[in-house]
């Protein structure tokens, strides 16, 4: 199968037009001329930008176990609506990801689905109970489409919607996981100074709610550069929120340590004034922070302290989110907004730049992985998105893809629409 993708931009040069030869599912030219179109199937770019798909390291597909809140194929719908091309879902399902037969269930899910790739991450412990590993090994045997791409049948390990609190077991585990050549992504989380509903401060006092300090977050980041350091195991930092987070991974970075981090749009765009008391959209896990801390991950972004940008995607069902914020679940839906609520706060706000961002979003989560995908050259994949970044469009949660309806954008206009997502030069979304 070939394509024809002509008058497109490039990210590194917007001003000009480029005609991209796709052919056995590989970039063959990124400057063809107009004759070569010859005999392939065309799409005019005129008025759009090609991007590499984009990778989103953190997403929550509930499969197996709550297919009423979003199974592979509906979160894998989504994706591909956002632009996204690669998904790493966690592992904090029923069960959890920590045997061979769950992960060959995801695997046949995946490949029913629309051909966005789904790289599963297993869990640090058996069934997340804290108490003994998962066997690694195993699972990294398993010839999946993970393995297909990374050699591996994880893409990593976390303990994903809490941390793993033992500190002598973290030990044994990031020594095991550094042994079978793995990295853990930690979702850092003091369970002892939890139990409330937003972030603590001005906001949680005016609302009457109970809040959760920075702190719990920013303790185990703390821990786990320490034993990262320690073990030599590869730590990456899921959801980063807090100042003080931000300041810690720069440490680490310093000191030359196997450290990377990751943040969501949610964190750079809202703010705990943001949230309302009546209404769980605005619940998600790390919460939202203040005004410093918005401004702190702003400069990780500039700076490279953070190297990604992940959604989280957390869905659950409209009953769950419609409670009041104390009795809501956490979590937030992304998957279809992250492009465009990125290109409005960091690119076109002129924070960073546009190659900034797709390295944020594609080459640099490629490289966390270990995956040969994410960028914009001769004889790479074409894991590909089509975006128009002058059409703006306002956000509404019951045209999503998603199962879940619900998102904290809601009603918020955004610019940077994805109009077309590739996998392999095959289009698999056209808006």
């Amino acid at each position: 199968m070939s394509l024809f993708i002509k008058n497109i931009s490039l990210p590194n040069n917007p001003t000009e037009r480029a005609n991209v030869l796709i052919a056995d599912g590989k970039i063959r030219s990124l400057n063809a001329r107009a004759e070569d179109g010859a005999g392939h199937e065309t799409i005019d770019g005129s008025g759009l930008t090609l991007l590499p798909g984009l990778i989103d390291l953190h997403v929550h597909f509930r499969d197996p176990g709550f297919p009423e809140k979003e199974t592979t194929a509906s979160g894998c719908g989504a994706a591909a609506r956002g632009g996204v091309t690669t998904v790493c879902p966690m592992p904090n399902t029923k069960p959890t990801i920590d045997s061979v037969e769950t992960l060959e269930l995801i695997e046949r899910a995946a490949a029913a689905a629309n051909g966005v790739h789904v790289l599963p991450l297993g869990t640090i412990t058996r069934g997340e109970n804290g108490e003994s590993l998962t066997d690694y090994a195993a699972l990294n045997r398993v010839r999946n489409e993970c393995f297909r791409l990374t050699g591996r049948g994880l893409s990593a390990v976390s303990e994903d919607g809490k941390s793993l609190m033992d500190p002598r077991l973290m030990r044994e585990a990031m020594i095991a996981i550094q042994a079978n050549g793995l990295k853990i992504f930690s979702h850092a989380e003091e369970i002892g100074l939890c139990g409330g509903c937003m972030r603590l401060g001005k906001a949680s006092e005016r609302l009457g709610v109970i809040g959760i300090p920075a702190e719990a977050e920013s303790i185990i980041v703390a821990r786990d550069i320490l034993l990262s350091e320690a073990t030599g195991c590869p730590v990456h930092f899921c959801h980063i929120s807090t100042a003080a987070s931000v300041s810690l991974i720069r440490w680490a970075k310093a000191r030359g340590l196997a450290v990377t981090a990751e943040t969501a749009p949610h964190y750079l765009i809202l703010s705990e004034d943001d949230v309302q008391a009546d209404n769980g959209r605005f619940k998600m896990n790390p919460p939202l922070g203040n005004e410093k801390d918005r401004e702190a991950l702003f400069e990780g972004l500039i700076d490279g302290t953070i190297d990604a940008i992940a959604t989280d995607h957390a869905p659950h069902t409209a009953e769950e989110k419609n409670r009041p914020l104390p009795k809501a679940p956490f979590g937030v839906t992304g998957l279809e907004t992250s492009f465009s609520a990125s290109y409005t706060a960091l690119v076109k706000s002129g924070k960073i730049t546009l190659p900034r961002l797709v390295e944020l979003m594609a080459a640099r989560p490629a490289e966390i992985l270990g995956l040969s995908r994410g960028v914009l050259k001769v004889g790479a994949a074409a894991d590909l998105t089509l975006v128009d970044l002058n059409a703006a469009f306002r956000v509404d949660p019951e045209k999503s893809r998603s199962k879940a309806k619900h998102s904290p954008f809601a009603g918020r206009e955004f610019s940077g629409k994805v109009k077309m997502t590739l996998i392999n030069g095959k289009v698999i979304y056209h808006d």
